[in-house]
């Protein structure tokens, strides 16, 4: 409406392999994956979701969490970003998508990474390979473990 774009964007959308309810068609009762806020087997955004697929010639997969994992790792390792597992589901998908020639060279793409990676600890702690130090929340015990 403002005159911004001339087209209206494609809405593309991934869901976990073991939580896509709108990529299967149906609810999915017992949605399993690493990717937590996401893990919902029967949205209530079901019809927008669908709508702002159909009205955007967009589309919807599914990626496993191997992939879901091996973004989140990408995103940090390359760009420094510390996202969630459901957010790094957006790049994994995107992934898909370039790999299966579903995105025209020279398009404009943009991935929302909106989840930050504390808010599933437990995870960045897992596929980090080591267990953390912990310290006291002084700065100087923090100064004594850096070497300070």
């Amino acid at each position: 409406a403002a005159g911004l774009a001339g087209a209206v964007p494609r809405m593309f959308g991934f869901q976990a392999a073991n939580a896509a309810p709108l990529v299967e068609g149906r609810p999915i009762e017992n949605p399993q994956t690493v990717a937590t806020a996401i893990r919902i087997g029967n949205p209530a955004s079901w019809d927008g979701a669908m709508n702002a697929l159909k009205e955007s010639n967009g589309h919807i997969a599914k990626v496993s969490d191997e992939e879901i994992l091996a973004a989140y790792k990408l995103a940090a390792r390359t760009e420094g970003v510390f996202a969630e597992p459901a957010s790094a589901a957006s790049l994994a998908g995107l992934i898909h998508c370039v790999r299966d020639n579903l995105i025209p060279a020279g398009s404009r793409v943009v991935a929302t990474l909106t989840g930050h990676g504390l808010k599933d600890p437990d995870n960045a702690i897992s596929v980090a390979g080591l267990e953390p130090t912990v310290v006291a929340p002084e700065t100087d015990a923090v100064k004594r473990l850096i070497g300070l």
